[in-house]
């Protein structure tokens, strides 16, 4: 059974993963916000949104540059925003 899972998830995750990013996205903006608005925001929290996307940028560019297909542009993003929701949802 897994082998069929498997076999069909591959077309639904680009879907899946754009969904993930938006929804993760949407909870870090609310969550930094909170903090920015609190003046809870650390120094650390305001370079790590500036250096983390300079990241994501990088290496998406880079996967679009080397050919790579639309799930692997989107994974530094998604990776990030995705890290960045959980982190901050402590």
């Amino acid at each position: 059974m897994r082998i069929l899972i498997n076999m069909f998830a591959a077309p639904f995750s680009f879907p899946i993963m754009w969904t993930e990013l938006a929804i993760a996205s949407w909870e870090t903006i609310w969550h930094r916000t909170a903090l920015m608005v609190t003046g809870e925001c650390s120094p650390a929290e305001y370079e790590r949104m500036v250096a983390e996307k300079m990241k994501a940028v990088y290496q998406s560019g880079m996967a679009m540059a080397a050919g790579k297909d639309a799930e692997d542009v989107l994974r530094p993003f998604h990776k990030h925003a995705t890290a960045n929701a959980k982190r901050l949802r402590k």
